[in-house]
């Protein structure tokens, strides 16, 4: 066990990952927040939750303990920006996604912190992450990483309008094989929910750096709208009559992921 993350082992070539699901905060780093910012309020809520199909899917499940306000998993670690020209969250933010400060007085993070934080979470989450995918690999001959995420669906200083209801991204293709991503498009169309696919959420780092087709690494993201299943403002309540409707369409869409998947090995 970790204190780091959580992690089920399965049984099949797929493993859901789960970058922003946790919501905790070292104390040290909790004393100097501003009361929003102990409020963990970006954190994809609920999502071990709305995945609990993953164990009949025979699923290993990696879901992180501590907040992205700590460290951003899914960011890279030299903190460089995914999405070029656009408002950056950053490896270590310090800012909400709304632009509230999360430090008192607006406090700055030095070097050593970012540092400390980056080879104290962000390291042990990518080497399990890692060691899961080449073991599920070498068992299976192929292996499909599922990147599990949700958001606000309204956030003014990242994207105008409302958000898709469900965000796939591949970045652009380069993160699997194009059958699967067919496979996942086509559950879209009268699924009773807005799509896009590789639109403004293309994937993050986790997507982009461990997807590789070639070695029979198949990754894709899935970026949900917070309003699909819970409600979007503290304290961030688990709606299960929302959620009873859009389970289906995610598990829907695993499922076919990875029995495409498991097609390219036959």
């Amino acid at each position: 066990m970790s204190d780091i993350y959580h992690f089920s082992r399965g049984t099949a070539p797929l493993l859901i990952s789960i970058p922003h699901l946790g919501s905790q905060l070292p104390d040290a780093q909790r004393a100097r927040m501003t009361a929003v910012g102990q409020q963990s309020g970006d954190t994809d809520w609920h999502l071990d939750t709305l995945y609990q199909f993953a164990d009949a899917l025979g699923a290993s499940v990696l879901g992180a303990r501590y907040s992205r306000y700590v460290v951003d998993l899914n960011r890279p670690p030299n903190d460089e920006s995914l999405y070029p020209g656009q408002t950056k969250t950053g490896l270590c933010p310090t800012h909400t996604f709304r632009g509230e400060a999360l430090y008192q007085h607006n406090a700055a993070l030095t070097d050593d912190e970012r540092e400390h934080r980056l080879q104290t979470y962000w390291q042990p989450y990518h080497a399990k992450l890692r060691e899961e995918l080449d073991r599920i690999r070498a068992e299976h001959g192929t292996v499909l990483l599922w990147e599990a995420h949700s958001i606000a669906s309204v956030l003014p200083r990242l994207f105008e309008g409302k958000l898709p209801d469900l965000n796939v991204g591949t970045a652009d293709g380069a993160s699997c094989a194009p059958d699967i991503l067919d496979a996942i498009a086509e559950r879209l169309p009268g699924c009773g929910y807005t799509s896009a696919v590789n639109g403004r959420f293309k994937g993050g780092y986790i997507t982009r750096h461990y997807g590789s087709p070639a070695e029979d690494i198949h990754a894709v993201q899935l970026e949900m709208c917070q309003s699909t299943y819970m409600d979007e403002s503290y304290p961030y309540g688990y709606q299960a009559n929302a959620a009873a409707k859009v389970i289906p369409v995610v598990e829907g869409m695993v499922r076919a992921a990875l029995a495409q998947t498991l097609a390219r090995k036959r």
